[in-house]
């Protein structure tokens, strides 16, 4: 398991190299353990990106080693709590035959459940969780901020924010789309166009474009739908 400092002297004792760097220098470490020459046929050789496929490990290819990805599905903030939060999530794996065998093996390992995908299925992947992931961060501090703007105690808002949306993701691991709830999914015009009034710009660009995506998934009459996207700017 390499965070980069060049090729490790005891390279040749194990089996499987993690190349812990980020997606940009993933092709310079890969040439410097090919130049190294301690990269072996015995040898898997993993990154963790979670966009890029076994591209980036072409340098190593005339080692014969197996070469692919494995990317943890899951938002590490503090590397301490990473054994449990690792425990059940998706580890997406790219790769040789047998670069994805390895890499299942060691996601087993370590409590996560992989997944085999195309290299070509990376980016789409990637895009998910960002979304996913990062702006539901966005989004609680948005929220968190109006709420304060309410008058809301910061201490509060946080945690209000933070409590409905684990409610919310409960829904969703239960319920799948058919948890959304809300003024769209209700058709409440009246109540959207009050949410439009006092937002800024800014925020008025998130909350249609999330509104109109949360409209495909409604079954509203089409008057009341046709309402919504007109004010919603479809």
């Amino acid at each position: 398991m390499l965070t980069w400092g060049g090729p490790p002297p005891w390279l040749g004792d194990v089996d499987v190299v993690l190349l812990a760097v980020r997606d940009g220098a993933i092709r310079d470490a890969a040439t410097e353990l090919a130049a190294s020459q301690a990269v072996t046929s015995a040898h898997t050789v993993l990154h963790l990106s979670g966009l890029l496929d076994e591209t980036p490990l072409a340098p190593l290819r005339p080692t014969g080693a197996a070469l692919g990805c494995l990317h943890p599905l899951q938002a590490i903030a503090r590397p301490e709590a990473a054994p449990e939060r690792l425990r059940g999530a998706v580890a997406a794996l790219t790769g040789d035959t047998r670069a994805v065998e390895v890499g299942a093996q060691l996601a087993r390992s370590v409590g996560m459940r992989p997944v085999s995908l195309a290299g070509s299925a990376k980016a789409r992947y990637h895009a998910a969780a960002a979304m996913a992931s990062n702006y539901l961060v966005v989004l609680a501090t948005v929220a968190e901020r109006l709420m304060a703007e309410a008058g809301v105690a910061p201490a509060d808002a946080r945690g209000g924010i933070a409590t409905l949306m684990e409610g919310t993701l409960a829904n969703v691991r239960a319920q799948g789309g058919e948890a959304l709830t809300g003024p769209i999914v209700r058709g409440d015009v009246d109540t959207v166009r009050a949410h439009l009034a006092i937002l800024p710009p800014a925020l008025q660009n998130v909350y249609r474009a999330l509104g109109l995506a949360a409209l495909q998934q409604t079954r509203l009459p089409e008057e009341t739908a046709h309402a919504m996207r007109t004010l919603l700017g479809a």
